[in-house]
């Protein structure tokens, strides 16, 4: 496990997140999930072999783990939720949900926020690869580039810099 992982993962617990530590360290992530994004950055994965669940304080913002990925999990959002919204907002459109379809093939949602509106953070797999993208209502597939790894993610969560309630 790199150290930044580490790190974020004590910060969190030292911050009033609420961390679930899983009983066993492993992921067996679904077909669907693992056909769809084949080149998953390690260190997400290490991440989510280790962590069950990562919630922030407020309970609005949360990182998408093992059960969220394979649909296993109680909250009211899917972890393609947006993309299911966009999609909805296509309607019959066939070239547009086409389009809308593989551009998150190309970024994989690794945090969920309902915190002033719909966003989300998720890792570039395909221009940038593993660096970290924002997106927000209501053009989800419109994103920043906030980060150039998941390690510099954490830091940046760390220093408050991106806050998270």
């Amino acid at each position: 496990m790199n150290n930044k992982c580490s790190e974020f993962i004590s910060w969190t617990k030292d911050n009033g997140w609420y961390i679930a530590d899983k009983f066993e360290y492993g992921l067996n992530l679904n077909d669907s999930i693992a056909s769809r994004y084949k080149e998953i950055p390690e260190g997400y994965l290490e991440f989510i072999k280790r962590v069950k669940e990562c919630i922030t304080p407020s309970e609005k913002t949360w990182f998408i783990c093992e059960d969220e990925y394979n649909n296993n999990s109680d909250t009211a959002f899917k972890w393609n939720e947006f993309e299911v919204l966009s999609l909805e907002a296509a309607e019959n459109d066939e070239d547009w949900k086409s389009e809308i379809t593989s551009w998150w093939d190309k970024y994989l949602p690794i945090v969920m926020s309902v915190d002033d509106g719909y966003s989300f953070y998720a890792i570039d797999l395909t221009n940038d690869i593993g660096a970290i993208v924002q997106g927000s209502e209501p053009e989800f597939e419109e994103v920043e580039k906030i980060a150039n790894s998941l390690e510099d993610f954490f830091q940046l969560i760390m220093s408050n810099t991106i806050k998270m309630q």
